[in-house]
């Protein structure tokens, strides 16, 4: 190769600094405000679950590399997907329903774009904690057991991972984490039904994974479990303070714990093949 050779060839592409990652389920109507407010990205990952909205469709043209799954593993083996498909230094970690606000997009920037960050081993910031405000039947929640939400969800690749958690699933992360002001904004419930009907899924998903722990439920722990949750978000995490709604919310918040704790006890049980005699 002559000298005139070397100097044009072109130099290899930078790797990419920030990854998005989300997984998606028909949120053809929302993932365009998570996915522009993060226009910024090098690379964006969305796992779809086999979407019948054109999901997949509308993220690929709006330039996320789309992997598709014919299973359901559970949120958090789903999630580790998406991360395992990742190749930029930093990770951020979003649901489809959530979106930055605008300082919160600047201080993601002013991470991923700053100096390459100290390796963890040796006392570096591993991951940075996001606080998420939410919206429940159209008002946003600024008290109670909703917010500030806070959560890891920048963080440095392989310095984490997303637990096996059906639902409700952690980030296990290893290494120090700072905190980034602005907010994660989250269209989370927009009815009351469309609320009742994730507080049935999610506390199925809860009760399994609690059942695989060799936690036991029953009654008593039912009802002690609701009456705590309630105190807890509308007392103790000043719920009144949200209104109505507050208090809507907290009961919702009462009927998922003990809920999940009555499908702990009474789907674990044994089921008989027939029924026993009717008494007389």
């Amino acid at each position: 190769m002559s000298m005139a050779d070397a100097r044009i060839s072109p130099a290899p592409p930078a790797a990419p600094r920030l990854s998005v990652i989300v997984i998606t389920k028909n949120e053809a109507a929302r993932l365009p405000t998570c996915l522009a407010s993060v226009a910024f990205a090098d690379e964006l990952i969305v796992v779809d679950s086999g979407s019948s909205d054109g999901t997949a469709d509308l993220a690929r043209r709006m330039g996320a590399r789309v992997i598709v799954t014919t299973d359901w593993p559970g949120f958090g083996k789903q999630k580790q997907r998406a991360l395992d498909a990742a190749t930029g230094t930093w990770v951020l970690a979003l649901d489809a329903d959530e979106w930055l606000d605008a300082e919160l997009a600047s201080a993601v920037r002013g991470v991923v774009e700053g100096p390459t960050p100290v390796d963890a081993a040796s006392g570096g910031v591993s991951g940075y904690v996001v606080g998420r405000m939410s919206a429940f039947c159209g008002q946003w929640m600024t008290a109670g057991s909703w917010y500030p939400d806070l959560g890891v969800r920048l963080f440095r690749r392989g310095s984490a991972r997303f637990s096996d958690d059906l639902v409700h699933e952690r980030l296990l992360l290893q290494g120090a984490t700072g905190r980034l002001p602005g907010l994660l904004l989250h269209n989370s419930i927009t009815s009351l039904h469309d609320g009742i009907d994730k507080m049935n899924c999610y506390s199925t998903g809860r009760a399994a994974d609690q059942r695989a722990r060799g936690r036991r439920g029953g009654l008593a722990s039912a009802i002690g479990h609701g009456l705590w949750a309630f105190i807890r978000a509308y007392l103790l995490r000043q719920g009144f303070r949200d209104g109505r709604l507050g208090f809507v919310l907290a009961m919702l918040d009462a009927q998922a714990s003990c809920t999940r704790y009555l499908k702990l006890w009474l789907d674990g049980r044994p089921q008989p093949h027939e029924l026993p005699p009717r008494r007389r």
